[in-house]
């Protein structure tokens, strides 16, 4: 059987995960919450661009409308 998204998306609570932004922006995080809109808070936040680390954040939100796609980091 196969998961759904938000199967997925809880399975992510308190871990790292990967959010790519529609603007290309890559945020590296832990993950703590998510609501039905997909807004993802995380901890620990940080912008990586070409792998590297840019800024340090820590704790954010991102709105589900400018996440193209999560991964595990």
């Amino acid at each position: 059987m196969q998961e759904r998204p938000f199967d997925l998306l809880n399975k992510a609570i308190g871990q790292q995960v990967l959010i790519r932004l529609k603007n290309g922006t890559d945020i590296r995080g832990k993950m703590t919450a998510f609501d039905i809109h997909m807004n993802i808070v995380l901890d620990s936040a940080e912008e990586h661009e070409d792998g590297n680390l840019k800024t340090k954040i820590g704790t954010i939100l991102l709105r589900g409308g400018n996440i193209l796609w999560v991964a595990p980091a």
